[in-house]
């Protein structure tokens, strides 16, 4: 069933920290935060227009991802001020972290012959929903599961990336999002304690529904980036089923558990996920570690689980024809059952 809420498993309790720890975080990394600039003195040689197009189109999709966060950010912060002012002001600074990404990349698409763009069918739909959702755990929950797919994505365009720029470009937003993620499981858990019971079985259904429309969505994304960052549907989709899993199974408080169902469809499970000892970017020690941006060190995403899917995508040619829309049905069609 697509909407079972099966028990998370997890060897251990997450580790935690007070709100009063992540502002005086946001508030160290804001007193440097303008500090940093892109180094845009030399033209990018692309290979061909068409990776250029697709460059264009990937960072698009970053610079929607970073507006809607800003923007949600800074509404929520209001409304959970009131209730929680040191909280409200930590929602305050995260969204001015994304408001300074959005301005690097609007420079940064300037610099590369291009500008922010009208946004996709597929990418139009999840953020028009995204923007409707009214109450403070909905967004939350949301919100967090687009920072995952987010960095995950950074962090695999990285392996691929041979220009200096696009590599500055993609290690700021790789890097700021392993302080990100953590912040919003933390942003998440604070909300769900003002949260009736009975929104449970609806965050639940979202939960799992949004869970299957990213895996999906990954699909959409290589008709257009694929030409630039060269990731093949099911190193995408597979690895956005790890990481959207690993979070929600290690921060297992928060009773959210990831379809085995869809992550079997790409050689994941529940146990495996728990017992892996990678706390990829969803903990807090990745948060402590990215507190002060300076002494970050970011690395591209290991594509050793490559070899457990059934394709192994290392070996396939960047030209290699893709069926999007194939692809997309079957994982919706394997979550529906």
């Amino acid at each position: 069933m697509l909407f079972a809420a099966p028990s998370p498993i997890s060897r251990k309790p997450p580790v935690q920290r007070p709100t009063s720890w992540w502002l005086s975080m946001l508030r160290r990394r804001a007193e440097r935060m303008y500090d940093e600039e892109l180094d845009l003195s030399r033209p990018i040689p692309w290979e061909s227009e068409a990776e250029r197009q697709a460059a264009i189109a990937f960072f698009n999709a970053a610079f929607r991802a970073e507006e809607s966060g800003l923007m949600q950010a800074h509404a929520l912060a209001d409304e959970v001020g009131r209730w929680d002012p040191e909280l409200g002001e930590c929602l305050r600074l995260y969204g001015d972290e994304e408001g300074w990404h959005r301005e690097l990349l609007t420079k940064f698409l300037a610099h590369i012959g291009g500008e922010v763009r009208p946004m996709g069918r597929v990418t139009g739909t999840f953020y028009r929903l995204y923007g409707r959702a009214k109450r403070v755990e909905t967004i939350v929950l949301t919100n967090l599961m687009f920072e995952t797919i987010g960095s995950t994505t950074y962090r695999l365009a990285l392996r691929e990336a041979r220009y200096p720029a696009v590599r500055q470009m993609l290690t700021i937003l790789t890097r700021d999002e392993s302080f990100h993620v953590p912040l919003n499981v933390h942003f998440l858990r604070e909300a769900l304690k003002r949260s009736p019971p009975s929104m449970r079985v609806r965050l639940r259904a979202i939960y799992t529904t949004l869970f299957a429309a990213l895996l999906g969505s990954a699909a959409a994304s290589r008709r257009r980036a694929f030409a630039f960052d060269r990731i093949p549907f099911r190193a995408l989709a597979g690895a956005y089923a790890e990481h959207l899993g690993r979070l929600f199974v290690h921060e297992s408080d928060l009773d959210f558990a990831p379809p085995e169902l869809l992550l079997r469809l790409f050689g994941h499970s529940r146990r495996a996920l728990a017992a892996s000892d990678d706390p990829s970017a969803v903990s807090v020690l990745s948060a402590e570690a990215a507190v002060d941006r300076e002494r970050v060190v970011v690395t591209a995403l290991d594509d050793a689980w490559r070899a457990r899917g059934p394709r192994d995508a290392r070996h396939a040619p960047s030209s290699a024809p893709l069926d999007p829309e194939r692809e997309m049905a079957a994982v919706h069609r394997q979550a529906l059952r």
